[in-house]
Order: C-alpha cells, then structure tokens, then sequence
C-alpha cells in the first residue's frame, strides 16, 4: 500500500560460499516485477487501529504516516495489549519504517518489542540486494546478533503495502512480493477477491478485498508452509486514500483481526 499502515507480505538468487551453489528457484518467476503503479501517493495521516480475536478488543495501535522529505516516506507506529488481555501479557511496541517514495523500496525499519521484561529490538537496514538485520535481546544492553539476507528487491510490510496501494488492483489481479518483516522472508500472494461495502468503527466504506497468502523462504530458498498463519484477507478503501480498513487472518489460535478506528488527515507539506 502506498500508505497507511500496517501487515502482511521474496524473490531471490541465493550464493553460498564454500563451493556450493543453488539455481534460481522456481517460483521466483511468479513474483512481480511491475514498476510501482500510478495510483496517487497517500496524505499524511493518523490513525488509530484495534486488534483482537472473537470479536475481543485485546490490542491497540497508534499510526502516523507522512512524507519526510521530497523523497522519503514515514511509517511510526506504537502499540500496546489492553485490558484483560494487558492483565495475560502485558506487551508493547514501537515501530518506525522509513520507503523511498519513487520507487516504494524500503529503506531502513526499527522495531522494539517489549514482552513483561525482556525487550527485543530488531534494525533492518535494506539494500537493492538484501537487507542486514541486527537484533538484540534482554534486559539492559543485552546481546546484538546479527544476519544478512541476500535477496533483491525485498520489501518491508510497510513497503510492501505502499507498492499494493499503488497497483490498479482490477477484479481477480495477482501480486506477488517477498517480504522481511523482521526475522524471516515470507512470499506474499495478494490476490484481489472482489468489492464490498463494510462496516468498522470508523464508518462504512466502499472496499476492495484481498486475499493473502503466505509461504516461508527458507534459507536453501524453498517455500514452506507458515507455521502459524493459514490465510488472510484484508480490506482497503476503495477511493482516493486506499486505508487498510480491516484484516482477518486465520491462524494456529483462531481468527484475529486489526480494524481501523480513526483517521485524520493532515494535508500541510512537510
């Protein structure tokens, strides 16, 4: 999505040194390779989004998105659990995601992660051939590790939805991208299922569903299936704006969902 928020979403030539080496896998041919599309970008906006299962609101989040510069757009996001569910697992984060705005490749994203007392902050700094992750774990300074995955053109989940946004999105059209969003690559399938007008807490809206698939790149470049997410949809405006409006995913626990709120739009240039 060239936007809003948040979820969701590899390609690859993958080198190993030592004298082994593999052939470009089979499903990279799959992926998308369309330039970003020529749907308008967003405005600046805040939005604040709910989480839960069952129709439970367990989470919230707090979104900002603007152009920082002529040529970069900002994604800072902080969530936290709430209520009964706070009392079960009391877990915060902050998430900062910084794309270039003519080409909707992520530049470099930061997010910390805090569960009861330990605290997990992950640095990805992305490049036209992969992207070095630093991650560190525990209280106090704790322990840095770090990993490069070499792959081109990934996205980040912020990224990979401003480049979702920006397709023409047309009944039954397929994109595929492969997303890192912190520890692992994911192939991500979008797959545009139809329009519908839905209700959220935010108001009504005319919508455009998609349906999300997700399949692990393992680190010999196979696809495997995702552990704990089975399918997903999620619904965007179907207007000017293109907000992610409402996500479902079918996962190892049930059904969870994130819902937008409210949104405020602030048109002044940075």
């Amino acid at each position: 999505m060239r936007g809003c928020h948040c979820f969701v979403i590899a390609v690859a030539v993958f080198l190993l040194a030592g004298g082994r080496s593999f052939s470009w896998p089979a499903w990279q041919s799959n992926v998308s390779k369309e330039a970003p599309g020529d749907f308008p970008p967003p405005r600046a906006l805040h939005a604040t989004y709910v989480f839960g299962w069952a129709g439970i609101t367990a989470a919230t989040a707090d979104i900002r998105f603007s152009r920082i510069s002529q040529d970069r757009f900002q994604l800072q996001g902080v969530g936290r659990t709430t209520g009964f569910a706070r009392a079960l697992w009391r877990y915060d984060v902050n998430l900062t995601a910084v794309a270039n705005a003519s080409t909707l490749r992520p530049i470099e994203t930061t997010q910390a992660e805090t569960a009861r007392s330990k605290k997990v902050t992950t640095h990805l700094v992305f490049s036209n051939n992969g992207v070095s992750r630093a991650r560190t774990e525990g209280p106090g300074a704790g322990t840095t590790k770090t990993k490069e995955f070499n792959f081109p053109n990934l996205y980040d989940l912020h990224s990979a939805m401003l480049y979702l946004r920006s397709q023409p999105l047309t009944e039954k059209s397929v994109r595929r991208v492969v997303v890192y969003p912190a520890t692992s690559a994911y192939l991500a399938t979008a797959t545009v299922a139809g329009r519908e007008k839905i209700s959220t807490r935010a108001g009504s809206y005319d919508a455009i569903k998609l349906d999300l698939q997700l399949k692990r790149v393992g680190k010999d470049l196979d696809l495997q299936p995702h552990r704990k997410f089975r399918r997903g949809t999620i619904w965007i405006s179907d207007d000017p704006d293109r907000l992610i409006l409402r996500i479902e995913a079918q996962i190892f626990v049930g059904t969870i969902f994130a819902e937008l709120y409210s949104v405020h739009f602030n048109d002044v240039k940075p």
